[in-house]
């Protein structure tokens, strides 16, 4: 059985850690490059570094902070923001990023998935995707959540599989930020629908909202930010519980 992953996120703008609600209301969280190194100190199994008003302000993610925190961590590092073509996903991989993740990029331009899988690898490229229920279904968004595709999730995550992606990285915008748990209907409708590994995102307010999405859904990893980053849990302690609920986790 392959063992969950605990992945704290890195939400930056202008330099600085940031965290909302519903993807609005920001407020600054402290210096990605410290907030990295002692994640990795405590033993996350992954970190996610996303510049989120990159693909907005019309602009490259920094590379020199994505370097500056390679340098400090130990573990895979997967970057996204504001990536538009295979020479920028290249320079972020020379600059110390294990994966980058693409995500308007890939909805106006489909094709850059299937590319970067062939250069790269499929291990190399998640699909960043950011749903909003709408009726039934759940319509996939781009610019950092500010447009709505109308672009059926479901179908959407069945295409970046066909195209090559080695992994889906899903934020329900519903829940980002509120703290109320994750969208398990959403995860487990996105999780059955394909065979690559899907990351939970959006929503976790407690240890217990991780044991839940483990428990009721097939996702492959759950990215944390808030109850780290104000320190309402640490990451050995998630993983201790997660232990002791049965759930397969690396130690």
């Amino acid at each position: 059985m392959l063992t969950k992953r605990i992945i704290p996120c890195l939400d930056v703008k202008s330099g600085r850690v940031v965290k909302g609600i519903n993807f609005i209301g920001l407020q600054d969280v402290g210096d990605p490059v410290k907030i990295a190194e002692r994640y990795n100190e405590e033993g996350a199994d992954e970190l996610v570094f996303l510049d989120i008003t990159a693909t907005h302000e019309g602009r490259k993610t920094m590379i020199d902070l994505v370097e500056r925190v390679a340098k400090r961590v130990f573990i895979p590092l997967t970057v996204g923001g504001g990536i538009n073509s295979i020479e920028e996903m290249h320079a972020l991989l020379r600059a110390g990023a294990d994966k980058v993740s693409i995500n308007s990029s890939a909805v106006r331009n489909p094709d850059l998935i299937r590319e970067g899988a062939a250069i790269f690898g499929s291990q190399c490229i998640v699909v960043a995707i950011d749903a909003k229920k709408h009726g039934d279904t759940w319509h996939v968004y781009v610019s950092g959540g500010r447009i709505d595709t109308g672009i059926d999730v479901l179908a959407w995550v069945k295409e970046v599989e066909q195209y090559g992606a080695g992994e889906i990285l899903l934020t329900s915008m519903d829940a980002d930020g509120t703290k109320n748990g994750y969208d398990v209907e959403l995860l487990e409708s996105v999780s059955r629908a394909v065979r690559i590994p899907v990351i939970a995102s959006g929503g976790c307010g407690s240890i217990q909202h991780i044991v839940q999405v483990f428990r009721e859904t097939t996702v492959d990893a759950a990215l944390v930010a808030s109850i780290f980053h104000y320190g309402e849990a640490s990451i050995q302690e998630t993983k201790c519980t997660l232990a002791e609920e049965g759930v397969e986790i690396r130690r």
